[in-house]
């Protein structure tokens, strides 16, 4: 859609266009995360924005389509800012999860949201499986870690979040 020439902005004001701004006017600035075991995890702008790109086609090509809503329970991470970006990128619903509820009420809120893929936290990965029969919209979950760090699962359709941007 063209803009009006009247206007202050030059481009549309979408969630996709934050990142990709960030990556072309402060592509090389830090932003700095502590992992869930403690250490400090360093990236910038740009490779964010990288990231989220081959995590949007990633979500496409395992079936995720615009207005879908995809799920996350994790704790603050870059990758669950890779998530929020990249969902967003591709018109789904990051719908976070908040993984202090009761498993009746986790259970309730997954199943309404209708959400259809779970990005899971590997300290979570325990807790969802707790769910899993009771899941009725999920066809897929995707484990926030590297290979190495894969925990086992009973999951048919599990991911590994690394894996899955690696082939991208």
């Amino acid at each position: 859609m063209p803009l009006l020439k009247a206007l202050i902005q030059d481009r549309q004001l979408l969630i996709s266009s934050l990142i990709k701004y960030s990556a072309e006017y402060h592509g090389e600035n830090d932003i700095v995360t502590r992992n869930n075991d403690g250490t400090i995890h360093r990236t910038n702008y740009g490779e964010v924005y990288k990231r989220t790109q081959k995590l949007a086609h990633a979500l496409e090509s395992i079936g995720a389509e615009p207005g879908d809503r995809i799920g996350t329970i994790s704790w603050n991470s870059f990758r669950h800012l890779e998530v929020y970006y990249a969902t967003s990128g591709i018109g789904c619903i990051c719908h976070t999860v908040n993984p202090r509820l009761f498993v009746e009420q986790l259970t309730y809120i997954i199943n309404h949201a209708e959400d259809k893929f779970l990005f899971v936290d590997t300290s979570f990965v325990t807790l969802v499986e707790n769910l899993k029969s009771d899941l009725t919209s999920v066809k897929g979950v995707i484990v926030m870690c590297d290979q190495k760090e894969m925990p086992e699962t009973s999951f048919s359709n599990v991911y590994c979040y690394e894996t899955l941007i690696e082939d991208q």
